[in-house]
C-alpha cells in the first residue's frame, strides 16, 4: 500500500513540475525561444566547437566591408561554450523578468533595438578608440555575444520595475559592466556598457507618462547590502584580470603592477602582438601573484562586514581604497607604471586613466563615509586590541625572518629593513630590486612573507567582524524569554528585539526590556514576571545607581499606578486595541465591513496560512523580504523603530506569521504576531508586522485580522491584540496635567501633522472596524524638567540613524 502511495506522490510530482515547465514556456515565450535559439544557432555555425566565423560577426572591418548584418546575427550566436552557459543564465533571470513586466512582444523588441543599437555605439567607440591608439580597441577581435541585446532588454525593463528592484538592476549591473570595461577591457564588455546605457534612455521614454513612485530610501539592511554590494564589485574587475591575465582594459597596467609583471616583460616576450594567447600567465612567480590577490580579498571582507553593518568592515574598506589610491598615486608619480614602451605601445591615453584609477577607489570611500551611519556595530570592548597585537606580533616576526635571510646573504642592514617592509606591499607598486643573491629555498621562503602576513591579518579581521556586539553585556534574552511566559503583557514581548537591553531583578522573579537613549533608560512596555510592582520601583534605583533617568514608556493603568505612588509626572501617548475573541464573529450588520473582503478572499482563491519564519519555503521567504523593501522603498520616508518591528523581527521562532496566499502563489499581504502569556499559559497574540504587495486584493488585510481571529478563537485563546498606534490615542487630555498637558497638545498636533506620511490615525480608525476595547498606553517619568529631553530621546529611539535627506525627504512629504 505504501509502496503504491509513493509511486502516485512521485507521479503528482512530475505532473506538477512538468506543469510548472509547461506554464514558464507559455508565459515566457521569448525567453524560452531565445534560449533555444542561441544553442541551435552555436552548433550550426561550429562556434561551441571553436569556430569564430566573421560572415556573422561584428567588427569596424566587417561594417566596413559592407556586412550591414551583422549587429543582428551577432547577437544570436554564442562564440564559445562557456559564454553560452553564462548568456543562457543571464536569459532566465534577466530576459525573464524583462519579458515578465513589458510582455513577450516589447520584451523581443527590446532586445533587438537595444542590442543593434549597443552594437553599433559600440563599434563607434572601438572605432575612435583605435584612432587614438587605445590596445583594448586595436586587439579586439569580431564580437559574437548575445548578451549584449540581453543587457539592454533587462534596463528597458528596469524603468517599469518596482522601485527597490529599478535601484538594484541599475545601480549593480552598471558597477559589473564598468568595472568589466576598465580592467577586463575586452570589445564585448564595452559593446555591453552601449547596450545598458541605450536600455536605460529607452526604459525612461517607455515609463513617460506613467505613474511612477520614485525612490526615497531604503532600510539599513538594504543599505547595507548594497553598498556591500558595490565595494565587492570594485575586486571583480581586477580579479578577473588577475585570474585569467587577459586585461586589456585601460585600467589593467595597474594590475600588472599589483601582480609584478611589468610592461618590459610584456613587450619582451610579446613585442607587437598583443593578443590575449600571448599576454596570457604574465605572472612573476607564486609569491607576487598570491600579494597582488591581498587587496581583494581584504576588499571581500570589508564586504561581508559592511553586509553585517560592521564599523571595522566599514574602517577596513576605506583603508583598502584609500592604500590603493594612494600607491597608484606614489607609482605612477614616480613612472613606475608610465614606462615610455607601454606609453607608445599599449595605451597612448593612459596617463588620463591613471587619473581615473585613483579616483575609483577615491569615490568608493566617498560611498562609504556618506552612508557610514549604517554601520555602526561595534565589536565589544577589546577584539580591536585583539586585532592589533596578532597583526604586530606577526608582522614583527616575519620582517625579521626576512632581515635574517638577506644580512645573511651580505645584504646591507639598512637595505634589508627596507626590503622587509616592502614584503608586505604589492610588488609592482616597489621599487624592491633587491640583487639575485638569494636562490633555492630561501627565495622561496622570502615569497612567503607577504601572504603569510596578509593571511594571518584576513583570519584575524573576521574574527572581530564575528566578535559579540558592544553593550551586549546588559542583554539577559534568555531570562527575560522565560519571564515572558510567567507574565508578559500584550507588549512585552517587544522587549526581545535587538537594540534592547533587560534589567532582572536579583530574585529573578521579574525584569524589564528598556533602551539607553542620551542618558534615558526608556522601557519597552510593561514589567514582565511576577511583581511588576517590585520591579519598577527595583529599575528606578538602578537607573539612580547608573546616573540615567527612567522613563516608563506606553506602559498600562497597572503599572502607571506604581509610578504615580512614586510621584512620577504621566501623559497618555499611545492606545492599545483589544479584540475579545469571545464577541468576534463575522455574523450581523456590525461585522459587514470586515465579513466581505473574508468572502471575496475565498471567491478569488486567497488562502490564509499561519505559519512562521523558519518554517517559510526559500521562494515564500525571498518574496517577503522583497515585499517588505519594496514598501520602505516606495516611502519618502525613514524607517521607525523601538515599538514598530521589522523584517528582522519577523525571524525570531517565538514570532507567529499570518500570510496571504494567491491563487499563483504570490504572497499578498503579512501580518506577525508576538506571544501573550499570562501564569505560563498562552492567552493571546498581539499585532505587530504589517504589510500588503501593490495590486494586492482590496482588504486583503481585513481578511488577515479575520483569520488570525478566527483560529485564535478556534486555539481556545482569550483576546487578540492589535496593538497600540503611537500619536494616534483618543484619551482626555485632562488624563494629564500641568506641563504634561503642554506635551500631550504638542503630541496631538504632531499626530496630525505626521498623519499623511506615517497613517497612525488611519490605522487606528482601521481597526476599529473588529469593535475592540480601547486601553490607554501611558509614559511616566519622574522629573517634569526633562520632557523635553525625552522627547528628544523618543525620537532617537523611533529613528535612532535619520539623516538630513530622509528629515527633508519627510518635509516634502509633508508639505505636500
Amino acid at each position: 500500500m505504501s509502496g503504491r502511495s509513493s509511486a502516485a506522490g512521485d507521479a503528482r510530482s512530475t505532473t506538477h513540475l512538468r506543469g510548472r515547465a509547461f506554464e514558464a514556456l507559455r508565459t515566457h515565450p521569448v525567453t524560452a525561444g531565445f534560449s533555444v535559439l542561441i544553442v541551435l544557432a552555436g552548433l550550426a555555425f561550429g562556434t561551441l566547437r571553436g569556430a569564430h566565423p566573421l560572415r556573422i560577426s561584428v567588427s569596424p572591418a566587417g561594417l566596413g566591408e559592407g556586412r550591414w548584418w551583422t549587429p543582428l546575427t551577432a547577437l544570436l550566436v554564442p562564440d564559445s561554450v562557456i559564454e553560452l552557459v553564462l548568456t543562457l543564465a543571464l536569459a532566465i533571470i534577466g530576459l525573464g523578468y524583462a519579458e515578465r513586466l513589458l510582455g513577450s512582444l516589447r520584451s523581443a523588441v527590446a532586445f533587438i533595438v537595444t542590442g543593434v543599437l549597443g552594437m553599433l555605439a559600440g563599434v563607434g567607440v572601438q572605432t575612435l578608440s583605435m584612432t587614438e591608439g587605445a590596445a583594448w580597441a586595436r586587439i579586439s577581435g569580431p564580437v559574437l555575444d548575445p548578451a549584449v541585446g540581453v543587457v539592454g532588454a533587462t534596463m528597458v525593463a528596469s524603468a517599469l520595475a518596482p522601485v527597490l528592484w529599478r535601484r538594484r538592476i541599475r545601480l549593480l549591473g552598471f558597477s559589473a559592466l564598468i568595472m568589466f570595461t576598465l580592467y577586463s577591457g575586452d570589445v564585448d564588455s564595452v559593446y555591453r556598457l552601449c547596450a545598458a546605457t541605450i536600455g536605460l534612455v529607452l526604459g525612461a521614454v517607455l515609463a513617460r507618462g506613467r505613474t511612477r513612485r520614485p525612490w526615497h530610501g531604503s532600510s539599513y539592511g538594504e543599505v547595507r547590502t548594497l553598498v556591500a554590494a558595490i565595494v565587492a564589485v570594485t575586486g571583480i574587475g581586477p580579479l578577473v584580470v588577475l585570474l585569467t591575465g587577459r586585461g586589456i582594459g585601460p585600467l589593467s597596467p595597474l594590475v600588472q603592477g599589483l601582480r609584478g609583471a611589468g610592461v618590459d616583460a610584456l613587450l619582451a616576450r610579446c613585442g607587437d602582438d598583443l593578443t590575449n594567447r600571448c599576454t596570457v600567465g604574465l605572472v612573476g612567480g607564486f609569491g607576487p601573484l598570491l600579494m597582488s590577490l591581498v587587496p581583494l580579498v581584504l576588499t571581500v571582507v570589508a564586504a561581508v562586514g559592511l553586509r553585517a553593518g560592521r564599523r571595522a568592515g566599514l574602517l577596513l574598506a576605506v583603508a583598502v581604497n584609500l592604500v590603493l589610491a594612494a600607491l597608484t598615486a606614489v607609482s605612477i608619480g614616480s613612472d613606475d607604471l608610465r614606462h615610455p614602451a607601454e606609453l607608445t605601445a599599449i595605451d597612448r591615453a593612459f596617463p588620463g586613466f591613471a587619473v581615473v584609477a585613483i579616483l575609483v577607489p577615491l569615490a568608493v570611500c566617498a560611498l562609504l563615509v556618506i552612508t557610514r551611519r549604517r554601520f555602526a556595530v561595534r565589536a565589544e570592548h577589546g577584539a580591536g586590541t585583539r586585532l592589533a597585537v596578532v597583526a604586530l606580533l606577526a608582522a614583527g616576526v616575519l620582517g625579521v625572518a626576512d632581515v635574517v635571510l638577506l644580512v645573511s646573504s651580505d645584504v646591507d642592514l639598512g637595505v634589508a629593513a627596507l626590503d622587509a617592509l616592502r614584503r608586505f606591499l604589492p610588488a609592482g607598486f616597489t621599487h624592491a630590486r633587491i640583487a639575485e643573491r638569494i636562490g633555492g629555498v630561501g627565495n622561496i621562503a622570502r615569497q612567503v612573507i607577504g601572504p603569510l602576513f596578509w593571511g594571518v591579518f584576513t583570519a584575524a579581521m573576521l574574527r572581530l567582524l564575528r566578535a559579540p556586539v558592544a553593550g551586549a553585556g546588559n542583554v539577559d534574552d534568555e531570562s527575560y524569554r522565560a519571564l515572558l511566559r510567567v507574565h508578559s503583557g500584550t507588549l512585552g514581548f517587544l522587549g526581545t528585539w535587538d537594540g534592547n537591553r533587560h534589567w532582572i531583578t536579583p530574585d529573578g522573579r521579574g525584569g524589564i526590556a528598556y533602551r539607553l537613549v542620551s542618558g534615558f533608560a526608556i522601557t519597552v512596555g510593561d514589567p514582565v514576571g511576577a511583581d511588576p510592582d517590585a520591579v519598577v520601583r527595583g529599575f528606578a534605583d538602578f537607573c539612580d545607581r547608573q546616573g540615567w533617568s527612567p522613563v516608563l514608556y506606553s506602559v498600562h493603568d497597572s503599572t502607571l499606578l506604581t509610578a504615580q505612588a512614586l510621584g512620577w509626572r504621566h501623559m497618555p501617548v499611545a492606545e492599545e486595541t483589544v479584540v475579545p475573541l469571545d464577541r468576534f464573529s463575522l455574523d450581523g450588520k456590525a461585522w459587514a465591513k470586515v465579513r466581505q473582503p473574508y468572502r471575496r478572499a475565498d471567491r478569488d482563491g486567497l488562502h490564509a496560512e499561519w505559519t512562521r519564519w523558519v518554517d517559510l519555503t526559500p521562494g515564500m521567504s525571498a518574496q517577503l523580504d522583497a515585499l517588505s523593501e519594496q514598501w520602505i522603498a516606495e516611502k519618502a520616508l525613514p524607517e521607525m523603530g523601538f515599538t514598530l518591528g521589522g523584517i528582522e523581527e519577523l525571524k525570531d521562532p517565538e514570532t507567529a506569521l499570518m500570510i496571504a496566499v494567491g491563487p499563483q502563489g504570490e504572497l499578498q499581504a503579512v501580518t506577525s504576531w508576538l506571544p501573550v502569556h499570562d501564569r505560563g499559559e498562552l492567552v493571546g497574540w498581539t499585532l505587530d508586522f504589517m504589510r500588503r504587495a501593490d495590486g494586492s486584493m482590496p482588504g486583503v488585510m481585513e481578511f488577515l485580522l479575520a483569520s488570525a481571529a478566527l483560529r485564535m478563537k478556534a486555539d481556545g485563546l482569550a483576546f487578540m491584540s492589535l496593538s497600540g498606534a503611537p500619536l494616534a490615542q483618543t484619551a482626555d487630555p485632562d488624563a494629564a496635567a500641568g506641563e504634561s498637558q503642554d506635551m500631550l497638545g504638542l503630541l496631538t498636533w504632531l499626530g496630525g501633522v505626521l498623519e499623511p506620511a506615517y497613517g497612525f490615525r488611519s490605522l487606528l480608525s482601521f481597526k476599529a472596524k473588529f469593535h475592540p476595547d480601547r486601553h490607554a498606553l501611558h509614559m511616566a517619568y519622574p522629573d517634569p524638567a526633562q520632557l523635553p529631553a525625552i522627547g528628544m530621546a523618543l525620537g532617537r529611539a523611533y529613528l535612532p540613524h535619520v539623516t538630513t535627506a530622509e528629515y527633508l525627504a519627510l518635509a516634502r512629504t509633508l508639505r505636500a
